[in-house]
Protein backbone atom coordinates (compact mmCIF):
# COMPACT_ATOMS: atom_id res chain seq x y z
CA UNK A 1 0.00 0.00 0.00
CA UNK A 2 1.46 3.12 -1.06
CA UNK A 3 0.56 6.65 0.56
CA UNK A 4 1.09 9.55 -0.91
CA UNK A 5 1.80 13.42 1.00
CA UNK A 6 2.68 15.93 -1.27
CA UNK A 7 2.88 20.08 -0.82
CA UNK A 8 5.38 22.73 -0.62
CA UNK A 9 7.78 23.07 1.77
CA UNK A 10 7.02 24.24 5.55
CA UNK A 11 3.77 22.42 5.17
CA UNK A 12 4.36 20.11 7.88
CA UNK A 13 5.28 17.18 5.05
CA UNK A 14 7.84 15.23 6.11
CA UNK A 15 7.49 15.28 10.13
CA UNK A 16 4.13 14.30 9.17
CA UNK A 17 5.12 11.92 6.91
CA UNK A 18 6.95 10.33 9.40
CA UNK A 19 5.02 10.12 12.23
CA UNK A 20 2.10 8.53 9.65
CA UNK A 21 4.68 5.83 8.59
CA UNK A 22 5.38 4.76 12.36
CA UNK A 23 1.84 4.85 13.24
CA UNK A 24 0.76 2.42 10.55
CA UNK A 25 4.11 0.38 10.35
CA UNK A 26 4.90 1.84 7.26
CA UNK A 27 8.23 2.22 5.50
CA UNK A 28 8.99 6.31 4.82
CA UNK A 29 10.35 7.54 2.01
CA UNK A 30 11.50 11.22 1.46
CA UNK A 31 12.07 11.93 -2.64
CA UNK A 32 13.40 15.39 -1.65
CA UNK A 33 16.36 14.51 -0.06
CA UNK A 34 17.16 12.35 -3.37
CA UNK A 35 16.78 15.67 -5.54
CA UNK A 36 18.67 17.21 -2.72
CA UNK A 37 21.62 14.58 -2.82
CA UNK A 38 21.77 14.14 -6.38
CA UNK A 39 22.27 18.32 -6.19
CA UNK A 40 25.34 17.69 -4.09
CA UNK A 41 26.50 15.59 -6.14
CA UNK A 42 26.25 17.75 -9.15
CA UNK A 43 27.98 20.34 -6.81
CA UNK A 44 30.64 18.50 -6.17
CA UNK A 45 30.99 17.60 -9.99
CA UNK A 46 30.09 21.15 -11.09
CA UNK A 47 27.87 20.28 -13.58
CA UNK A 48 25.75 22.24 -15.58
CA UNK A 49 22.21 21.49 -14.03
CA UNK A 50 21.02 22.53 -17.64
CA UNK A 51 23.33 20.32 -19.83
CA UNK A 52 21.27 17.09 -19.84
CA UNK A 53 24.11 14.95 -21.15
CA UNK A 54 26.24 15.76 -18.46
CA UNK A 55 23.23 14.96 -15.52
CA UNK A 56 22.90 11.55 -17.63
CA UNK A 57 26.34 10.83 -16.82
CA UNK A 58 26.09 11.84 -13.03
CA UNK A 59 23.96 9.83 -12.61
CA UNK A 60 25.30 6.33 -13.77
CA UNK A 61 27.61 7.45 -11.15
CA UNK A 62 25.30 7.73 -8.03
CA UNK A 63 23.95 5.38 -5.99
CA UNK A 64 21.18 6.41 -3.46
CA UNK A 65 20.46 4.60 -0.29
CA UNK A 66 17.99 5.93 2.44
CA UNK A 67 17.89 4.19 5.44
CA UNK A 68 15.88 5.36 8.28
CA UNK A 69 16.76 8.98 9.26
CA UNK A 70 19.79 8.93 6.41
CA UNK A 71 20.79 9.84 3.20
CA UNK A 72 24.04 7.65 1.91
CA UNK A 73 25.75 8.77 -1.40
CA UNK A 74 27.73 6.20 -2.91
CA UNK A 75 27.85 4.77 0.49
CA UNK A 76 28.98 8.45 2.22
CA UNK A 77 26.58 9.64 5.09
CA UNK A 78 25.41 13.06 3.99
CA UNK A 79 22.57 13.95 5.97
CA UNK A 80 23.50 17.01 7.45
CA UNK A 81 25.09 18.42 4.13
CA UNK A 82 22.09 17.91 1.96
CA UNK A 83 19.74 20.72 4.30
CA UNK A 84 22.37 23.37 3.55
CA UNK A 85 20.68 27.06 1.81
CA UNK A 86 23.15 26.39 -1.01
CA UNK A 87 21.58 23.12 -1.57
CA UNK A 88 18.21 24.53 -1.36
CA UNK A 89 18.73 26.89 -3.81
CA UNK A 90 20.35 25.09 -6.09
CA UNK A 91 17.87 22.22 -6.15
CA UNK A 92 14.81 23.63 -8.00
CA UNK A 93 17.34 23.38 -11.00
CA UNK A 94 18.05 19.62 -10.75
CA UNK A 95 14.53 19.21 -9.70
CA UNK A 96 13.62 20.39 -13.51
CA UNK A 97 15.54 18.48 -14.85
CA UNK A 98 13.26 16.12 -17.23
CA UNK A 99 16.61 13.45 -17.07
CA UNK A 100 17.02 13.48 -13.26
CA UNK A 101 13.41 13.54 -12.93
CA UNK A 102 12.41 10.67 -15.19
CA UNK A 103 15.11 9.01 -13.21
CA UNK A 104 14.98 9.13 -9.94
CA UNK A 105 11.11 8.59 -10.45
CA UNK A 106 12.21 5.32 -11.69
CA UNK A 107 14.08 5.00 -8.32
CA UNK A 108 11.67 5.73 -6.43
CA UNK A 109 9.10 3.30 -7.77
CA UNK A 110 11.63 0.20 -7.72
CA UNK A 111 12.18 1.44 -4.04
CA UNK A 112 8.32 1.03 -3.33
CA UNK A 113 7.69 -2.18 -5.48
CA UNK A 114 5.69 -4.74 -3.12
CA UNK A 115 6.28 -2.64 0.15
CA UNK A 116 4.22 -0.46 2.32
CA UNK A 117 5.30 3.22 2.02
CA UNK A 118 4.33 6.69 3.21
CA UNK A 119 6.17 8.58 0.54
CA UNK A 120 6.56 12.47 0.89
CA UNK A 121 7.47 14.90 -1.93
CA UNK A 122 5.95 17.31 -4.47
CA UNK A 123 4.57 14.89 -7.56
CA UNK A 124 4.26 11.67 -5.64
CA UNK A 125 0.45 11.94 -5.84
CA UNK A 126 0.65 13.00 -9.58
CA UNK A 127 3.20 11.91 -10.75
CA UNK A 128 5.14 9.16 -9.41
CA UNK A 129 2.33 7.01 -7.66
CA UNK A 130 -1.11 7.94 -9.58
CA UNK A 131 -2.49 4.86 -8.19
CA UNK A 132 -2.17 5.16 -4.88
CA UNK A 133 -4.71 4.01 -2.22
CA UNK A 134 -4.84 7.07 -0.35
CA UNK A 135 -3.24 11.00 -1.10
CA UNK A 136 -2.83 13.68 0.78
CA UNK A 137 -1.95 17.43 0.13
CA UNK A 138 -0.42 19.30 2.60
CA UNK A 139 -0.98 23.38 2.81
CA UNK A 140 -0.38 25.96 5.38
CA UNK A 141 -0.05 30.10 5.41
CA UNK A 142 2.65 31.25 4.10
CA UNK A 143 4.01 32.74 6.61
CA UNK A 144 3.70 30.24 9.02
CA UNK A 145 5.83 28.33 6.75
CA UNK A 146 8.23 30.33 6.54
CA UNK A 147 7.99 30.77 10.70
CA UNK A 148 8.30 26.80 10.89
CA UNK A 149 11.47 26.77 8.29
CA UNK A 150 13.16 28.97 10.37
CA UNK A 151 13.05 27.59 13.77
CA UNK A 152 14.82 24.61 11.58
CA UNK A 153 17.44 26.91 10.59
CA UNK A 154 17.83 27.95 13.41
CA UNK A 155 17.88 25.28 15.45
CA UNK A 156 20.38 24.47 12.99
CA UNK A 157 23.34 27.32 13.93
CA UNK A 158 22.06 28.64 10.66
CA UNK A 159 22.27 32.19 10.46
CA UNK A 160 19.21 33.46 8.33
CA UNK A 161 16.82 36.30 8.38
CA UNK A 162 12.98 35.73 8.58
CA UNK A 163 12.43 37.82 5.82
CA UNK A 164 15.26 35.68 3.31
CA UNK A 165 13.15 32.46 4.43
CA UNK A 166 10.17 33.86 3.25
CA UNK A 167 11.44 35.54 0.31
CA UNK A 168 13.05 32.17 -0.89
CA UNK A 169 10.01 30.12 -0.08
CA UNK A 170 7.77 32.66 -2.38
CA UNK A 171 10.12 32.04 -5.05
CA UNK A 172 10.45 28.68 -4.82
CA UNK A 173 6.42 27.83 -5.10
CA UNK A 174 6.32 29.87 -8.03
CA UNK A 175 9.04 27.59 -9.64
CA UNK A 176 7.79 24.51 -8.50
CA UNK A 177 4.09 25.16 -9.13
CA UNK A 178 4.72 26.70 -13.32
CA UNK A 179 7.64 24.38 -14.28
CA UNK A 180 6.43 22.40 -17.10
CA UNK A 181 7.87 18.38 -15.41
CA UNK A 182 5.63 17.47 -12.44
CA UNK A 183 4.62 20.93 -11.72
CA UNK A 184 3.70 21.12 -7.58
CA UNK A 185 -0.32 20.77 -7.55
CA UNK A 186 -2.79 18.72 -5.70
CA UNK A 187 -3.84 15.12 -7.08
CA UNK A 188 -7.50 15.11 -8.25
CA UNK A 189 -8.31 12.41 -5.71
CA UNK A 190 -6.32 14.03 -3.30
CA UNK A 191 -7.58 15.37 0.34
CA UNK A 192 -6.20 18.57 1.02
CA UNK A 193 -5.43 19.55 4.82
CA UNK A 194 -4.68 23.00 6.03
CA UNK A 195 -2.23 22.90 8.74
CA UNK A 196 -1.75 26.34 9.68
CA UNK A 197 -3.21 26.20 12.92
CA UNK A 198 -3.20 22.30 13.61
CA UNK A 199 -0.31 20.65 15.93
CA UNK A 200 1.28 17.63 14.04
CA UNK A 201 -0.31 15.23 16.32
CA UNK A 202 -3.67 16.83 14.97
CA UNK A 203 -2.73 16.47 11.32
CA UNK A 204 -1.46 13.08 11.50
CA UNK A 205 -5.20 11.90 13.54
CA UNK A 206 -6.63 12.61 10.42
CA UNK A 207 -4.37 11.44 8.15
CA UNK A 208 -4.24 8.25 9.65
CA UNK A 209 -8.61 7.93 10.35
CA UNK A 210 -8.28 8.20 6.45
CA UNK A 211 -5.45 5.92 5.67
CA UNK A 212 -7.18 3.08 7.76
CA UNK A 213 -10.80 3.28 6.79
CA UNK A 214 -9.02 2.58 3.14
CA UNK A 215 -6.94 -0.07 4.47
Amino acid sequence: MIVTIDGPAGAGKSSAARLLADRLGFEFLDTGAMYRAVTLAALRGRFDSADQSALARLLETVHLDIPPGRVLLNDEDITPLIRTPEITGASGAIASSPIVRQKLVQWQRDIAAGRNFVCEGRDQGTIVFPDALCKFFLVADPEERARRRHRELTARGESVSLAEVLQAQIARDARDAARDIAPMVPAHDALVLDTTLLVLEQVVDQMEREVRKRM
